[in-house]
């Protein structure tokens, strides 16, 4: 998405709605689950004692409470700009009032998905930092609007003014915008062989429990007919027939996978400017996040577990805006060569990950993974076969988490190089971080009833903008090693800091 020539008027306009077209959205996202719920009513109540008129006056009721409550949201819905804040009020009965102070506003992103390109509306997100799922949203403006937004809340949060020749302004800076990675047509449909999904197994099981409504089944007599199939299959199981079902299934998952990345990958664009990057992606839906570099908090390398030993890596940046990803991550490079991933990585500020310093955690890093990754997915499988003897199967594909699990702590490795903390973890899949030292939050020395009694640790390693799990942490180091990385950890941060201007700390 390009941004149009628009105004970016940054003085104080009163109140404002979103585009009335938001109605008509909102009304034809809720119709699916209305017409879809007449086949199960009809399923219930085996049609019998139902009259059509009945149903179509249940259908028209459901779609006129929809329209109604469509048209209240849209009515009690505002939002201002004023000179230093973003003011955006709701609700009907109980009412309430956000201010967003224009320099909380980390990232601005508009996002556009099939019905809202469809008719020229968008999705306006202000994030902060805060870590709310809709800190700041605006469902929906025309996409004119959504530009001129964003344009106007940059300005007011540098305190620039655009006001009269900021439509000019908006394209002069696209223009200077250089195009550092976008992903072409047979990238992108060769990256989705390596997403490979089975998550079309999980549609046909759901199709089915619909069917199981629709048509009347009910589960005794599924189970019956599972169990019809299963001794005919037994009955034919065969060297030919097992080739032939796990060929369909991969290939129905590489399919998924395809399909996938091609809905949320298409069109992948990633370009710089000043002090900021701007990438857009997507088929149906299509995202355009812009990403101020003086936000970026850590670098992430992602390596998959086939396409990474073929050199094909991610970059993902936090971020204090964060993203829609339950991580926060936003992904700068999702398909690339490490020398494409070099100029994105040094234009953002970060080091280069270094990996002569790096040293491994303890060797009882192993134990967690034989635990977790071996022993309690076998006596899970152990105890499947008695209802369902096939799945016996799966017990041939343990070796695989058997080694993952013995190679946790060769592939576990932290270091503090020059001017941040590295740390790398993953056997099958590798994931590498890079967190400057200055963007360091938090340190938390952890320890677990089996850690301490196998006298190791765990160091949490939190920057701001961070969520979940999955983070830079140092997994089951000895204690005495965690003290001295925490210690020597905490004294350059230090350091550094006081290096600062006080308007940077």
């Amino acid at each position: 998405m390009s941004a149009p020539g628009t105004s970016t008027v940054a003085e104080a306009l009163p109140p404002q709605r979103l585009d009335p077209r938001t109605i008509l959205i909102r009304v034809l996202q809720g119709s699916p689950s209305v017409i879809l719920g007449i086949p199960v009513f009809l399923a219930w109540s085996r049609g019998e004692g139902v009259p059509l008129v009945f149903l179509f006056t249940v259908m028209a009721l459901l779609l006129t409470v929809t329209l109604l409550s469509s048209w209240l949201h849209w009515r009690s819905f505002t939002y201002q700009v004023l000179p230093d804040q973003i003011v955006i009020a709701r609700g009907l009965i109980r009412r309430t009032r956000r201010s967003i102070p224009a320099q909380r506003i980390q990232d601005v992103s508009i996002k556009q998905g099939p019905l809202s390109r469809l008719i020229g509306l968008a999705e306006v997100r202000i994030e902060t930092g805060g870590g709310a799922a809709d800190e700041g949203k605006l469902d929906s403006v025309s996409l004119s609007e959504a530009y001129r937004l964003r344009e106007v809340l940059r300005g007011i949060r540098t305190g620039v003014t655009t006001a009269g020749a900021g439509g000019r302004q908006g394209e002069a800076e696209d223009e200077a915008e250089t195009l550092l990675f976008r992903i072409g047509l047979a990238r992108l449909l060769y990256s989705g062989l390596f997403k490979f999904s089975l998550v079309w197994i999980v549609a046909i099981f759901g199709i089915l429990q619909y069917l199981d409504q629709a048509l009347g089944y009910d589960r005794d007599q599924w189970l019956e007919m599972v169990g019809v199939a299963e001794r005919e299959l037994q009955s034919r199981l065969n060297g030919r027939v097992l080739l032939s079902v796990a060929g369909l299934a991969i290939g129905l998952g590489l399919l998924a996978g395809v399909v996938r990345t091609v809905l949320q990958t298409y069109g992948f664009r990633l370009t710089h400017a000043g002090a900021r990057f701007r990438y857009s992606r997507g088929l149906l839906t299509r995202t355009e996040v812009v990403v101020a570099k003086q936000q970026i908090q850590l670098g992430l390398v992602e390596r998959g577990t086939v396409s990474g030993r073929l050199g094909w890596y991610a970059l993902k940046v936090q971020t204090l805006g964060g993203s829609d990803h339950v991580s926060g991550r936003q992904e700068l490079a999702p398909f690339a060569r490490p020398a494409e991933l070099a100029p994105i990585i040094a234009l953002a500020g970060l080091p280069p990950f270094e990996r002569s310093p790096l040293r491994p955690v303890s060797r009882w890093h192993t134990l967690g993974g034989l635990v977790g990754f071996f022993m309690v997915p076998t006596v899970i499988l152990l105890v499947a076969t008695t209802v369902f003897p096939l799945a016996a199967l799966l017990l041939f594909a343990m070796p695989v988490p058997l080694a993952v699990a013995l190679l946790r702590s060769r592939c576990h490795r932290y270091a503090l190089a020059g001017t941040s903390v590295q740390v790398t973890r993953g056997v099958l899949k590798r994931r590498d971080w890079t967190v400057p030292y200055g963007n360091v939050q938090a340190v938390t020395v952890g320890r677990g009833p089996v850690q301490r009694l196998l006298g190791i640790a765990t160091v949490r390693i939190d920057t701001a903008g961070g969520r979940g799990f999955n983070g830079p942490h140092v997994h089951d180091i000895d204690e005495a090693q965690a003290v001295a990385f925490v210690g020597d950890l905490i004294e350059r941060v230090e350091a550094l800091v006081s290096t600062m201007p006080s308007k940077v700390r």
